[in-house]
């Protein structure tokens, strides 16, 4: 019988509370696995192991490690930020130096051989191999206090945050690729799956930055809609999986023929362009950016003004 083979395993998922990261988890458990389920906001499920965590925060991270066994099967870093509504330094570290601090400094002692790991990235860092000399810095730097100096040197902190996104995602692929080689002379296989547009809590955000729905639509190939949260969940639970026993090293895009249209020539990709650009600190451009996002977040503080927060990283 063909089985995913999850139960008893020991999976951790961030940005759990909502989204992708709900769905992985609900399938998880639907699997008999023991998960550790990690966010900002809390997740109320009696038949998981809730850690609030915060991976802005490097001893947040820490904390929750604490909590969590020595021995870990299957890691699912799902928790991601757009930029929309937050700046360029909370963006770039929840999307990339938090994975890279979890994996430096947990994963590699604590992984089990012929364990898996798969970080959620996006189709927005398709282009990690054409411009990875855009966050060669961020590579080279190991440790949490050396990627926030590189940081700290690319941008100001009130810098408009969308900018970091595409260049988190594609550094985070480069990394994938790159902790793939060693991790995997232990039979520990990593993937990164590459989400079109999907129906999650910034869904808004995106389609402020994409230009409307129907803009955001148009990165799903002929799909004609947005993915729904499962329908990512799904292929992130069978890259972890045993049935994927022989996949490591892989970018997986999900997103119904967008990237096959844009290789046979049927459409333009927008998404082929330099991302981590010194240009996109002057003022000007920044000014630009603001104007265009003002409207979400004048959405967002009515919102919160009016309803129980429940802005999720997911």
């Amino acid at each position: 019988m063909i089985s995913m083979n999850y139960k008893n395993k020991v999976c951790v998922v961030t940005g759990a509370s909502s989204g992708i990261g709900l769905s992985t988890v609900k399938l998880l458990v639907e699997e008999g696995a023991i998960v550790y389920a990690l966010d900002r906001n809390v997740l109320k499920n009696d038949s998981i192991h809730f850690i609030e965590c915060d991976l802005c925060k490097r001893e947040s991270i820490d904390l929750a490690f604490h909590q969590i066994p020595e021995e870990i099967d299957c890691f699912f870093g799902v928790a991601g930020l757009s930029g929309a509504l937050t700046d360029y330094y909370t963006t770039f570290t929840v999307n990339y130096i938090a994975n890279k601090y979890i994996t430096e400094e947990y994963l590699k002692l604590r992984m089990k051989d012929h364990g898996a790991i798969c970080y959620v990235t996006s189709v927005a860092g398709e282009y990690w191999s054409k411009y990875s000399s855009e966050f060669r810095d961020f590579t080279k730097a190991m440790s949490w206090d050396e990627m926030m100096s590189v940081l700290h040197q690319r941008a100001e902190k009130d810098t408009v945050g969308v900018m970091a996104y595409p260049l988190s995602k594609r550094a985070l692929n480069y990394y994938m690729a790159e902790v793939s080689l060693l991790f995997g002379r232990r039979g520990v296989r990593v993937n990164a799956l590459l989400p079109a547009s999907t129906e999650t809590g910034m869904m808004r955000e995106f389609e402020v930055e994409a230009g409307g729905h129907d803009a955001l639509i148009s990165q799903t190939g002929i799909a004609e809609r947005l993915a729904k949260p499962e329908e990512m969940a799904y292929p992130l639970l069978f890259l972890n999986s045993d049935l994927a026993s022989f996949i490591s090293g892989i970018c997986l895009t999900v997103d119904f023929c967008n990237d096959a249209m844009i290789k046979v020539g049927k459409k333009h990709d927008r998404l082929d362009m330099k991302v981590g650009n010194r240009l996109f600190n002057l003022g000007f451009i920044q000014k630009m950016l603001r104007k265009k996002l003002q409207p979400l977040q004048d959405e967002t503080k009515k919102s919160e003004s009016t309803t129980p927060s429940d802005d999720d990283i997911i």
